[in-house]
């Protein structure tokens, strides 16, 4: 059974998710402090993490700073509803995505899922060797990356997109294709999270001796690994 934790002062709203969420298949266990819920994201005990970017005694997004600095475990966001700079502010801090507030119980399953089954499925690969693309190297069943043989450290939804890159290496992967194979779900309209994700990536992957980026952007197409 997977377990989820929910970081959240709302007790109303995160009783009423805790409850479907259970009704579905989770455990769940609530934080209604940013303190409480830090200590119990680093205890390796949950699959996913619901954390609310407004707290009341730790912002949200220093939470997640503090998570990343010793967790993988994917986060899922919530930010106010059509409030672009939380929401690109979480991605930038590490989130793997983002539900706004108000959501419907459906939505964050939807969600929740998509991450679960893009991790999950990724950790019970049967490959055997890494992906191959120039100085990249990526191990899908260990959720382990290289660059130029040193690991890099991506969140769980870096991880998926740069797999999904490198699969198609030198040629141009589409932001629906990457939705869809690394978050999950369809792109939504005027959704920027795989343009964030891909910021990200590439201040980790650095440039190439000509300053250009290892990872090109088509406009109107997509995004481009470069393999050599």
């Amino acid at each position: 059974m997977n377990k989820v934790l929910i970081i959240d002062d709302d007790e109303e709203l995160a009783g009423l998710f805790s409850e479907y969420l259970q009704q579905e298949g989770f455990a769940v266990d609530i934080a209604m402090t940013g303190h409480a819920g830090l200590q119990q994201a680093l205890s390796g005990k949950h699959q996913l993490v619901i954390l609310d970017i407004m707290l009341p005694d730790i912002k949200g997004t220093e939470i997640l700073a503090r998570i990343r600095l010793e967790s993988r475990v994917p986060v899922l966001m919530f930010t106010a509803k059509g409030d672009d700079v939380d929401r690109i502010i979480g991605l930038e801090s590490g989130a793997d995505d983002y539900v706004p507030k108000p959501c419907t119980p459906r939505e964050l399953v939807a969600r929740i899922r998509a991450i679960l089954r893009r991790t999950q499925s990724a950790a019970t690969s049967r490959q055997q060797g890494p992906i191959l693309a120039g100085p990249l190297q990526i191990w899908s069943e260990k959720r382990k990356a290289t660059w130029f043989e040193q690991t890099l450290e991506l969140t769980s939804t870096e991880f998926n997109l740069l797999e999904t890159l490198a699969h198609y290496a030198g040629q141009v992967v589409s932001k629906q294709t990457l939705s869809e194979k690394a978050l999950g779900r369809p792109l939504a309209r005027f959704d920027r999270s795989i343009d964030v994700h891909m910021s990200s990536i590439r201040q980790k992957l650095g440039s190439q001796a000509d300053g250009r980026s290892y990872i090109q952007t088509v406009r109107g197409q997509g995004y481009q690994l470069i393999k050599d």
